[in-house]
């Protein structure tokens, strides 16, 4: 993200931007003219980081799922590998999936997050319906936990990936399989290596969003 742009948007998370003239957005962040703050605020907003809230009639900077117009605009936080966990984790939103209430069938966006699919590793996947393709989107529900079959985001030794779960109590295993045309060995982690491997699931994926 453009420097300045980084400046607004934690600005506008502690502050109505809206009360503020341009002039002195530019001057209280040291931005050389109202001109750029005017520019760099048409960006924010297009990539969905700030939206004008006509109610309260405030530019209000949104660093989690939020709804609006009746729809959910869902965090975009990076992307995550289908195969390997070579794909780093981010934590840095990068713009906003917007889908309607009844597309995702859920009364509430809260804990919700998205990341694009890296690789071709899930598309033999059936996730109500759907296989995952390079570049689709991939909605989580951070809230869930993982039951047997479930399709999750895991992160091992910070780097994330999508899988689907299993959990082999008598093996006292986890086997995080990817379904795929191409020939990719499971990841398999014993209970006892699960704090040393890094391991953590962030949440259990609820929809495919294909791009």
């Amino acid at each position: 993200m453009n420097e300045n742009q980084q400046k607004i948007l934690n600005f506008a998370k502690e502050n109505n931007v809206s009360s503020f003239s341009y002039r002195e957005i530019a001057r209280r962040l040291k931005i050389s003219s109202p001109q750029i703050v005017i520019h760099h605020l048409e960006q924010l907003k297009k990539k969905g980081l700030i939206y004008f809230d006509k109610d309260k009639k405030q530019r209000i900077a949104k660093p989690k799922s939020f709804t609006a117009d009746n729809f959910f605009n869902i965090p975009i936080v990076g992307s995550a590998n289908c195969g390997p966990a070579c794909e780093l984790a981010q934590e840095q939103i990068i713009g906003f999936l917007k889908i309607s209430k009844k597309a995702l069938n859920t009364s509430s966006g809260e804990g919700l997050i998205a990341l694009k699919a890296v690789g071709q590793s899930l598309n033999k996947a059936n996730i109500f319906s759907d296989s995952v393709d390079e570049g689709d989107y991939l909605v989580v529900d951070c809230k869930k936990q993982p039951k047997n079959n479930d399709y999750i985001l895991s992160v091992i030794d910070g780097a994330a990936n999508f899988k689907k779960f299993f959990k082999d109590d008598k093996k006292e295993e986890i086997r995080l399989v990817s379904e795929s045309t191409l020939d990719i060995p499971p990841i398999i982690l014993h209970k006892d290596d699960l704090e040393t491997s890094g391991y953590l699931v962030n949440g259990v994926v609820i929809k495919v969003v294909k791009n």
